[in-house]
């Protein structure tokens, strides 16, 4: 009986399971998975480069009103001391600071013998200025042109009325604060051994209560050219000879490798003693003046130039060339200015420069192509 359950049991099994299995004809067929598309790629722009910033070479920096050079823009604003420097053959020796100037004039006094004025933009770390001498009218008329302070050791009295007239800022070392600005070099004889420094000219500003910087409106004395310029001329200009007198006949021989013109003296170098400089400008200018005594016969033998409503010829040199230029100028107010010939004004190279207020008559101006 156990037996026949069991064959029973075993039989169903078998017959459940061959009705679960089906054939391959009853399944349902199942679809082949495609393949998925790759997403098309988004094209990207290409990062914009950001241009690497521009250095201003000249950043913190402006053109200087006296030279054309790029200065501390600080120091480009202020305005410049000129200051009479003694010229006679002895005190040449001693001059010192006048290296750093950066415009010499040169005029007559009396004797034949010159004066000079320095214009000094930046008197920074300069101990020893000088020497100082006495003021002149007509160099008065020049440092208003500059709205200078005017530095002189002693006046007389043409160029104190032109002071007046022009209320021109100055320092004198015969004032009372003379003794703050100025100091006397003992080792050199009186009046020959007046100097001043930074320090001195900085206390005589402050006490005097002078502005600091150019007046509103200052445009500056020249117009320069952004880069070195050669002149388009023929007559060339190796060798400078400036016959004042008899007694000064300064000279200047140019350097083709540095372009600047080097100054000669009494037979010498033209030398800054402090700093062992020989003195070097890139421009000169040759203005032909009427120069005269202001008091014919007169035993002083002072001298005067008319400026005002005045005109004359001249030179302008650079870069081994030489050019005639006219000059025009209006005293009264304060006009001076250069000309090309053709009457348009003058552009000159950035750099130093020399004036020559030099007389039209019994002077001699040589401009020679050779330097010897």
């Amino acid at each position: 009986m156990k037996k026949l359950k069991l064959l029973l049991t075993l039989t169903l099994v078998i017959v459940f399971m061959a009705g679960c299995g089906g054939s391959d004809e009853d399944e349902t067929p199942t679809s082949t998975p495609q393949p998925t598309a790759e997403p098309t790629p988004v094209p990207t722009a290409e990062p914009t480069p950001v241009p690497e910033p521009t250095v201003d070479p000249h950043e913190g920096q402006a053109l200087s009103k006296l030279t054309g050079e790029y200065i501390p823009e600080k120091k480009a604003n202020r305005r410049p001391y000129a200051m009479m420097i003694n010229n006679v053959e002895y005190a040449a020796r001693f001059q010192s600071g006048v290296s750093q100037a950066s415009i010499l004039y040169e005029a007559k006094v009396e004797g034949g013998i010159t004066r000079l004025m320095a214009l000094f933009e930046d008197v920074s770390k300069l101990k020893k200025i000088g020497s100082a001498r006495s003021a002149r009218h007509y160099y008065v008329s020049v440092a208003d042109e500059y709205d200078a302070i005017f530095v002189h050791f002693g006046h007389t009295k043409f160029a104190t009325a032109k002071i007046d007239k022009l209320d021109v800022d100055n320092i004198s070392g015969l004032s009372g604060i003379g003794g703050k600005v100025f100091y006397r070099d003992n080792s050199i004889s009186a009046p020959h051994n007046a100097f001043t420094s930074e320090e001195g000219l900085s206390a005589g500003r402050k006490a005097l209560k002078y502005r600091k910087n150019y007046k509103d409106g200052y445009e500056g004395h020249f117009k320069f050219y952004e880069t070195d310029t050669d002149l388009q001329s023929d007559k060339k200009a190796k060798k400078v000879t400036l016959k004042f007198s008899g007694y000064t006949s300064p000279y200047f021989i140019y350097n083709a490798d540095d372009k600047l013109y080097y100054r000669y003296q009494y037979g010498r170098e033209h030398m800054d003693v402090a700093s062992k400089t020989q003195l070097a400008f890139k421009n000169l200018i040759v203005q032909r003046v009427d120069d005269e005594p202001i008091v014919p016969g007169h035993i002083k033998d002072y001298r005067t130039i008319n400026f005002e409503k005045a005109t004359g010829k001249g030179w302008y040199i650079t870069n081994g060339k030489a050019i005639k230029i006219t000059w025009k100028k209006n005293e009264s107010e304060g006009f001076m200015k250069y000309y090309y010939e053709d009457g348009t004004e003058l552009v000159i190279n950035p750099g130093k420069t020399y004036v020559a207020l030099f007389p039209d008559e019994n002077s001699k101006l040589t401009i020679s192509e050779k330097a010897k």
